[in-house]
């Protein structure tokens, strides 16, 4: 193994163990941008205005395979699994998207 592959293979396994570690590190308490939405958007003065103006609040146009980064009703472990499962995901799609781009630049 050379040297930039245990590198890779280091940071694969430090983001799996900060992936199983978040669910129990992580606040329940909403922060940041939610956190400040809710403190300034009253919901019931958001559906009048949205009312008035004629519109209606949009969905996705997809719904999303893990909402809140859990799979549904598995407490827990379904959090650590949406978190592996999207680390392995986007692992796999980087070294995909790489190869393209390897075999394209080789080609030159």
């Amino acid at each position: 193994m050379n040297k930039n592959n245990s590198i890779l293979v280091a940071g694969l396994i430090v983001a799996l163990l900060l992936g199983i570690a978040a669910p129990f590190l992580a606040s329940g308490d909403p922060d940041g941008l939610e956190s400040a939405a809710e403190k300034i958007i009253n919901a019931d003065v958001l559906d009048a205005n949205l009312e008035e103006a004629g519109l209606e609040e949009e969905g996705t146009i997809a719904p999303s395979p893990m909402p809140d980064y859990a799979i549904s009703g598995m407490d827990k472990i379904g959090e650590i699994g949406a978190l592996i499962i999207g680390i392995l995901l986007i692992t796999l799609l980087s070294f995909g998207v790489g190869s393209i781009f390897k075999k394209s630049t080789s080609e030159n």
